[in-house]
Parts: C-alpha cells; sequence; structure tokens
C-alpha cells in the first residue's frame, strides 16, 4: 500500500477533528475521501503530506514518515490545494514554469500547460482566471512534480464541463502510470466517475473504506420523481412495498425493481392524475451507499 493510515487522530484544542481512523491507499488507484464539510477530510490529507501534525497514530507514505522525512517525500509527492495558494499577481506561464524548475524532473511546461487547457490564459495573473481555470493551474503545479503520489482537494470544485473532463482524464492517467491518487471531496456522484477506493468520513470517524465496487450493495432499487404532495402511505399500499419521499418529488419503493412493479405505480400514478416525471431501476450508488453505512436514508 502507497498511504497507510493507522489509528490517526487530529485534535484542534478540545475538538477531536480526526478520531481514530485507519485505512489504505493502493499504489495506481484513485482513493477519494468522501464526506461532508468539516468531516475531518482535509486534516487527515494535510498529515499525510506532512504539512500539520497528528496528535496520535502513524502514517507512511511511500514507506516514509511525512514529518521526519518531509523534505524526501516533497520530491515524489504532487500537491493540489483547496485554496489554490499562488500569488495573486503571478503570470500563468511564469508559475508553472518555474514549478518545473523547482522539481526539475524535465516537464515541459508548454505542454503542461495545454494538458490542463490554459494555453490560451498564459499570459493572464491568478487573479484574473475564474475559479475552474484556477483549480486548472493548481492542478498543473501538482502534476510539475511528476508525482508518485498526489493529493487532490476537491479538484473539481467549481469546474465547467469540459474542465472536469480534463481532469478525470488526467486522474485516470496518473493512475494507470502507477501513480497513488489521493483526493478529497464532497461531491459523491464526480467522486464515482473518477475513483476506484472509498474512504467515507462521518464527523471525524471512518465508517467504511475499501474498493467502491465491494462497498456499493447489491440491492436494486426503484425511484421515480412526480408530485411533492403524494401520500407515501397510500403508494406503498399501491406498490405493495413500504414507499419513502426522499425530497423534490422523488419517491422510493422499498423492493425489487421489475416491470410488474413499474406497471403497478405507473397505473396508480394515472388513476390519482399524478404525473410521472422520471423513473430510475439503477443499481446503488455511491451516495446510496454513503447513507446506508451512516445511517441516513438510502
Amino acid at each position: 500500500m502507497s498511504v497507510v493510515v493507522e489509528n490517526l487522530t487530529v485534535t484542534y484544542g478540545s475538538l477531536i477533528a480526526v478520531n481514530n481512523i485507519s485505512f489504505h491507499a493502493p499504489a495506481g488507484g484513485v482513493t477519494v475521501i468522501l464526506g461532508p464539510n468539516g468531516a475531518g477530510k482535509t486534516s487527515t490529507i494535510e498529515v499525510c503530506e506532512g504539512f500539520r501534525r497528528q496528535s496520535a497514530g502513524t502514517v507512511r507514505v511511500l514507506g516514509l514518515d511525512p514529518q521526519k522525512e518531509h523534505a524526501a517525500l516533497t520530491q515524489r509527492m504532487g500537491v493540489m490545494l483547496q485554496g489554490g495558494g499562488v500569488y495573486p499577481s503571478v503570470r500563468v506561464r511564469d508559475v508553472i514554469a518555474h514549478f518545473c524548475a523547482l522539481y526539475g524532473k524535465g516537464v515541459n511546461p508548454t505542454e503542461l500547460l495545454e494538458r490542463v487547457g490554459l494555453t490560451e490564459r498564459s499570459k493572464s495573473t491568478w487573479r484574473r482566471l475564474s475559479g475552474g481555470e484556477q483549480q486548472r493551474l493548481s492542478l498543473a503545479l501538482a502534476l510539475a512534480a511528476q508525482p508518485d503520489v498526489a493529493f487532490l482537494d476537491e479538484p473539481t470544485s467549481g469546474v465547467d464541463i469540459d474542465g472536469r473532463d480534463t481532469i478525470r482524464d488526467i486522474i485516470a492517467e496518473l493512475a494507470a502510470r502507477g501513480t497513488t491518487v489521493v483526493l478529497a471531496s464532497h461531491d459523491m456522484a464526480e467522486a464515482e466517475k473518477v475513483a476506484t477506493h472509498a474512504v467515507l468520513f462521518k464527523q471525524g470517524e471512518v465508517v467504511a473504506s475499501g474498493e467502491i465496487a465491494s462497498l456499493l450493495g447489491v440491492r436494486k432499487r426503484l425511484r421515480f420523481t412526480s408530485s411533492e404532495s403524494i401520500d407515501v402511505v397510500l403508494l406503498g399500499g399501491a406498490a405493495g412495498s413500504p414507499a419513502h419521499h426522499l425530497g423534490n418529488g422523488v419517491y422510493e419503493i422499498a423492493a425489487e425493481a421489475s416491470p410488474r412493479l413499474v406497471g403497478r405505480i405507473t397505473q396508480w400514478l394515472a388513476e390519482q392524475q399524478l404525473p410521472l416525471i422520471g423513473i430510475d431501476m439503477g443499481q446503488e450508488t455511491l451516495e446510496d451507499a454513503y447513507r446506508r453505512f451512516t445511517g441516513g436514508r438510502s
């Protein structure tokens, strides 16, 4: 395992931000640390990067102690900060060229600019970039290290559709060449598109971790969208199974999806003169699994 976290605790005074957590991130995999804001994701990653000292527990990244062997780790690590950390008046090409020279790994600044889609913005300053462009520049600075391990904090936050596609492709390329990618996110739908492994956080604790395929339940679900005002007791009676309103007019039937069940629901909605706006019989998503592991509604 490329990143090994064992019994990690991080405290800020009397506040326990991360409470005795353990997980592994494999080489050549994309591991996403998922959870709401304030769940302890960023604190955990900062310890792995060596930028924050843990209160208890051990962390090894590429076999190195991020605190005691930080200088050696920085030569093999790429970091994409959520806040950028770039001087506001620096020009895009200048800062990329500077980072490429600092790492001395032979990365071509012009090619890196093109790879993250910022060639036409090469003469712009950081402060004049959009939020999504700033994210792409931050990613480019992490790539300048040709990293063996890359820590990416909310890499697609505020990025447009084309930019997200570019970042997803880069993450996949990193993993394909054996780089360990660890990213923090609260966007579970986006994470499911790029990650192979997940660590699910809630209130500073890890509630589940492992390959995403193993975390997802095998059960299927039937969800549909209709009016906000459906009586779920009557709906459940028509379906022959309990029904739940998930909000925004989305309902779920607690039964295996089947053509017969779809027919029942469709007929009942027609009898009640209620619309059927959309229907989903897909398998459990990562968000569904998160809710199940944390005791939320799934």
